[in-house]
């Protein structure tokens, strides 16, 4: 769907003009996806989120760069309560952008506690470079993507929580 926007200088440099990065950040190539629904845990254990509205998500793990920049790159589709969350080592300004991207997606930005603290509400596909960038001019530690549309739907905004279960925190 798109490349990530990764803050570590020079991390996967090499792999930039497979992806096409954004000026000034490093991307990397893109893996073979893996479809939600066979990689997502069943609703009772795995990775998962609670939202405000009550509603739990199933959650694909992008803990390291590879899988950060692989994302959620050409997804065809989401199956329903399910995203990917991406943890970071640290809190940074981690910007991302929609390249090949098939689906819109709602991107929340959260401290490591959960807290929002920045969402980008039907961010749209990129069709043509250059993509544009999204994220806060904040620091961020994870960052969680479900189908578009549905931040609103789960009552997620800025200064909501999310309960992470079974969602590792890198060191």
């Amino acid at each position: 769907m798109r490349c990530r926007l990764l803050t570590a200088a020079g991390t996967l440099a090499a792999l930039v003009s497979a992806c096409g990065a954004a000026p000034g950040k490093a991307s990397g190539a893109a893996a073979t996806p893996t479809p939600a629904a066979s990689a997502a845990p069943s609703p009772a254990s795995g990775p998962r989120a609670e939202m405000p509205s009550g509603a739990v998500y199933r959650l694909e793990l992008a803990l390291t760069p590879e899988e950060q920049t692989q994302g959620l790159m050409f997804r065809e589709n989401l199956p329903d309560r399910t995203g990917m969350i991406f943890v970071f080592g640290q809190e940074a300004d981690h910007h991302f952008w929609m390249k090949n991207t098939m689906i819109p997606l709602d991107m929340i930005w959260m401290d490591a506690s959960g807290k929002v603290i920045f969402v980008s509400a039907n961010t749209p596909p990129c069709k043509a470079d250059p993509c544009p960038t999204y994220g806060p001019d904040a620091p961020a530690r994870q960052v969680l993507e479900i189908a578009g549309g549905m931040a609103a739907k789960e009552n997620i905004a800025v200064g909501s929580t999310l309960r992470l279960i079974d969602v590792p925190q890198k060191p």
